[in-house]
């Protein structure tokens, strides 16, 4: 790759810290002196590695309360990113789950769309609205924009010169939505933070993820609920009052904890359950770092990251049935946790860095 090619990264916003904003962070790792555009930014949710990077917001950073609400402004996303000027550069690079693809380009520059999934708001608005806290009456017209945000979304679509998807569900979407090609590049997966699997394992299973309904929790804790089998919950979020009203004696809820605890849990569970149809997944892989196998539903990004008998099991139904069905016969199977291991570090960073560039080097020659 040309040395002096002027290079711009633009990610939808910086308020979170999730797989999407870890792409982000490797994209910084590659092109370190590339600014990054976004729309809104939260300083104190901010990953590390971008803690001391170029990063420019748009005008919806003044808004009060904007990091609060930001899934309330969703009609503003468009406009933002159209107020972002790129027309000094000659590669631009973008994250994007909704609006990030939407950005205005020179006729001369390349865009690359690295692709979590096309805009959930425009195609999937209920999954959107999930966990939203809003009246009846603003989620009605909140519906009423899903034709033009849908519009804008395809039409948008045609600005990308080439898209990578981040897992074959995600490469259906783009196909389905936009009518258009692209290439998978599963994303990058942290595994340095794992350095020892175990060999051993304590009597629980568990869930680490943000409690929202669509994550289908329900289903693992009324499994093991019915079961008398023990399962730690870590993390929060809008659907915990539930999901506690609905566990047994058998289930803990830990809420958020330090990553080094994460950690510990991880490396001692008999299993991850991953009930949920996710874009891709890195959980799962982090969990599979540790040595420990994954119990997910036959559906989503875990298609691409769960190798059945290898590094973990399938249930074939999302119902507390299908999942009771295999927990009941786990136990049944042996489990090598340096072979669980060596496939999640077909997920690594180094994979993702590598494939990444060998597709920019192929697209600009």
């Amino acid at each position: 790759m040309d040395k002096n090619i002027r290079v711009a990264i633009v990610h939808d916003y910086l308020n979170q810290a999730g797989g999407a904003e870890r792409v982000v962070g490797v994209l910084h790792q590659i092109f370190p002196d590339a600014p990054i555009y976004t729309t809104i930014l939260d300083k104190e949710k901010l990953i590390s590695e971008l803690k001391e990077a170029d990063i420019r917001t748009t005008w919806m950073q003044k808004i009060p309360g904007i990091n609060k609400h930001f899934k309330t402004y969703f009609w503003l996303y468009p406009l933002a990113m159209k107020s972002i000027t790129l027309s000094e550069y000659d590669l631009i690079i973008s994250s994007s789950s909704a609006y990030a693809k939407g950005v205005r380009k020179s006729k001369d520059s390349i865009h690359i769309c690295y692709c979590h999934t096309p805009m959930r708001f425009a195609w999937d608005f209920d999954t959107y609205m999930n966990g939203v806290n809003i009246p009846k009456f603003l989620k009605f017209i909140a519906k009423m924009m899903v034709a033009p945000l849908r519009l804008w979304d395809k039409t948008t679509s045609k600005g990308v010169d080439y898209y990578i998807a981040n897992s074959s569900i995600v490469q259906k979407r783009i196909k389905q939505n936009y009518d258009l090609p692209s290439k998978i590049i599963f994303p990058p997966v942290n595994l340095t933070r794992f350095k020892d699997i175990s060999l051993e394992n304590d009597e629980y299973y568990l869930v680490v993820s943000r409690l929202v309904s669509y994550k289908k929790i329900d289903l693992a804790i009324e499994a093991c609920t019915k079961l008398g089998k023990r399962l730690v919950i870590i993390g929060d979020g809008p659907d915990r009052t539930r999901l506690e009203s609905i566990a047994g004696p058998s289930v803990e809820f830990l809420g958020r904890i330090s990553d080094k605890d994460v950690e510990s849990y991880m490396k001692k569970c008999k299993a991850f359950i991953f009930p949920g149809i996710e874009d891709f997944g890195i959980t799962p892989l982090e969990v599979n770092a540790c040595g420990r196998p994954v119990i997910a539903f036959r559906a989503g990004g875990a298609l691409d990251s769960i190798k059945s008998g290898v590094n973990g099991m399938y249930f074939e139904e999302q119902n507390v049935n299908a999942l009771m069905e295999v927990l009941n016969s786990f136990d049944s199977k042996t489990w090598n946790p340096r072979e669980i291991r060596k496939h999640a570090e077909n997920f690594s960073e180094e994979r993702f860095i590598k494939e990444l560039k060998e597709y920019i080097n192929l697209v600009l020659k």
